[in-house]
């Protein structure tokens, strides 16, 4: 069977069937010269102000008082969290093809997994797969592995000395009988740090132009909910924590474990700073990529007490970052998304009702924003890296952002 374009779904798919997938009722008091789809609350009312109305030609619906038509490939597009097929990160062009197909009752032939090199298993990830070797403070021959992996990052001895505890190398052979190494952090869950590895966030040897030719997570990981936590005095995160992290006063947030490593070390060697040597009741943590819900919320849950700093990088990614994590914070029921052309931060709050917002991604006031959602900030601290920079490691490397291009990505880091 043929496989269908977007001028077949805008002439096959009927705007009002697509509304009513999108959850709308038609609104009969409005008549049917011009259609009108309301959306109806728990309590079996109306949700005030969240209506669409059809065009006259039938093909697209604008919702009042912006007189902003949708076609359903853009309808679709702009409301991605309305449709069951939609998941965080996922491209709009295939959530359009998902939808549209579904509505034709068109079957969709299964994606073919890319090979990158590493079989994806679906059981659960398994640490005793791996051979491990440690950081190991006072051995340097155990600390000269660890060179070709911190160098081109720009983090020092001192610094891998304070997180030794928190990473370690992995070496697991393959089904073809060859072996692999990676510089590994491991993940746990924030109510039970460290006593168990749910998972790697792994970084290979940098290639021959020095850059890092594999990053992700290792097969099985628990990325939905596994964290890298990092505290830095008498813990170790692949035996448990001897200190809970309950009591903790500040939680360092991050994309990345390198990251965290690249904050400390600037922290530590800025002239007149001090404290930053005393983290025994401080936590680092790096969620490996675009964070989740639930790595936020079982965060938040256990440092009831802490002040949480926002650490993501300075892209527009993480600043939707920063707000998600805000809006968790504050209770709220919600999806966001940036725009196609990632100008703007679209945040559907369901929490009573519907709420819809586009915020402007430039420029930012992480402040500005969380008034404007009507959020309570308070025990938040946003902490990007300095403006010329996309991310602290970058800023460690004194590597500023070459234009706004590179502020955008796609991809888990």
């Amino acid at each position: 069977m043929s496989e269908l374009t977007y001028d077949d779904f805008k002439s096959r798919v009927n705007i009002q069937d697509l509304l009513v997938d999108a959850g709308y009722r038609l609104n009969r008091r409005d008549g049917m010269r011009y259609p009108s789809y309301v959306r109806i609350g728990s309590d079996g009312k109306r949700v005030h102000g969240d209506k669409f109305i059809v065009t006259a030609n039938g093909l697209c619906c604008f919702q009042p008082p912006e007189i902003k038509n949708y076609n359903v490939i853009s309808f679709i597009k702009e409301h991605p969290n309305l449709f069951a097929e939609y998941r965080p990160g996922m491209s709009t062009d295939r959530l359009v093809n998902l939808v549209c197909n579904r509505l034709l009752n068109h079957p969709v032939a299964e994606r073919a997994p890319r090979d990158f090199g590493r079989q994806r298993e679906a059981r659960p990830f398994d640490i005793y797969e791996y051979e491990t070797q440690a950081f190991v403070n006072g051995d340097w021959d155990s600390q000269k592995r660890f060179y070709p992996y911190f160098q081109n990052r720009g983090i020092n001895l001192q610094t891998q000395r304070a997180f030794s505890d928190h990473f370690f190398l992995a070496t697991r052979e393959r089904g073809d009988g060859k072996k692999y190494t990676n510089l590994s952090f491991p993940l746990s869950l924030a109510a039970m740090p460290g006593k168990e590895i749910v998972g790697l966030e792994e970084r290979s040897r940098p290639n021959a132009e020095g850059k890092t030719a594999y990053k992700g997570m290792a097969a099985g990981s628990n990325a939905a909910e596994g964290l890298w936590i990092a505290r830095l005095e008498n813990n170790r995160s692949d035996m448990g924590f001897t200190r809970p992290i309950g009591a903790a006063q500040d939680v360092y947030w991050f994309e990345s474990a390198f990251d965290a490593m690249a904050y400390y070390q600037i922290k530590m060697n800025e002239p007149g700073n001090v404290g930053y040597h005393d983290l025994a009741n401080a936590v680092y943590v790096s969620t490996g990529g675009s964070p989740t819900k639930k790595q936020f919320s079982s965060m938040i849950e256990h440092t009831p007490e802490a002040i949480h700093h926002l650490c993501f990088d300075r892209d527009r990614a993480g600043r939707m970052f920063a707000v998600n994590f805000a809006l968790q914070k504050d209770g709220r029921v919600f999806t966001s998304h940036l725009t196609q052309d990632k100008e703007k931060l679209v945040v559907t709050d369901l929490t009573k009702g519907f709420k819809r917002h586009e915020l402007p991604m430039e420029p930012f006031d992480f402040r500005d924003v969380c008034d404007r959602l009507g959020i309570d900030s308070r025990g938040i601290r946003y902490e990007p890296c300095d403006g010329r920079y996309k991310d602290w490691n970058d800023q460690l490397l004194d590597k500023p952002m070459e234009n706004e291009e590179t502020q955008t990505r796609g991809m888990r880091r």
